[in-house]
């Protein structure tokens, strides 16, 4: 039996809710799945088949260190996702590379451009930490200066009133393979709620937003466990990338009968 790490950060409010099911699914595919914090020195990466990187939501705080973390565990075993990746995926100046349909973003706080409402929020961030709305111009320019002064990249966005409408839309791919989608509901919404039984709903995407994440995927070199592509509507009804969650991206895994099941098949595979 091929055994695995599952990786997560010391999380005293135990936040992820999707590790049982997917060790689960893993036990059922003939991998045993051990949880192991990213950060424990007493941890002997090389006793693994392979690690896989999971909820490591700390890592913001702690990048540099988690990175090398990344490149010490590939020299003794299979990282999953890869370290490159991971390097490349966890400040999201990414963006600018990607060569398809993306957000505008403006990187800088001088020369916003005159959008009814913006989003700023540093460039290495998640869960929307660090990210205000506002339709004041002035005050994004000072919260994008407020991230330059501390040494972080901002990233200042139109809000799209498409995303309250037409949603954000994510879809899920293990090892190359889509596995499910969901409409994601807005989180900068006026008087939004977050309700987790409500955080998204299922979804069939469209051929455009297939076309544009497979077009994404293609362009990765490495091999993917799991990747998620977050899509949304441009004023125009293009679809456009907002993010490429390469790291520790909630999968959606209870919102999708069989998720789990394509997880665990994709470890094996890879395995």
């Amino acid at each position: 039996m091929a055994i695995c790490a599952y990786v997560t950060f010391e999380d005293p409010e135990g936040g992820d809710d999707e590790r049982d099911l997917a060790l689960s699914a893993w036990r059922e595919a003939g991998i045993d799945g051990r949880v192991e914090r990213w950060d424990d020195p007493a941890v002997d990466w090389s006793a693994y088949d392979a690690v896989v990187v999971r909820s490591v939501w700390d890592y913001i705080l702690r990048r540099e260190e988690f990175l090398a973390w990344t490149r010490r565990v590939e020299s003794v075993t299979r990282l999953l996702n890869p370290s490159p990746v991971l390097e490349t995926n966890t400040d999201k100046t990414y963006l600018r590379e990607l060569g398809v349909p993306t957000v505008p973003t403006h990187w800088s706080s001088e020369g916003l451009p005159d959008w009814p409402e913006y989003v700023v929020k540093p460039a290495i961030s998640a869960g929307a930490r660090d990210t205000t709305r506002t339709a004041d111009r002035d005050k994004a320019r000072a919260l994008a200066a407020a991230l330059e002064a501390d040494g972080r990249t901002p990233m200042v966005q139109p809000y799209l009133d498409m995303v309250e409408s037409e949603g954000e839309t994510s879809l899920l791919y293990f090892n190359g393979r889509f596995s499910h989608a969901v409409r994601r509901l807005p989180m900068l919404a006026p008087g939004m709620t977050y309700d987790d039984n409500a955080r998204a709903q299922l979804r069939t995407p469209a051929p455009d937003q297939v076309d544009l994440a497979e077009k994404v995927l293609t362009a990765v070199p490495q091999p993917l466990l799991y990747a998620r592509i977050d899509l949304v509507r441009l004023p125009g009804g293009e679809p456009a990338v907002i993010e490429v969650e390469l790291t520790e991206p909630y999968l959606f895994l209870r919102y999708e009968p069989r998720a789990a099941a394509n997880l665990a098949t994709a470890l094996r595979e890879l395995l």
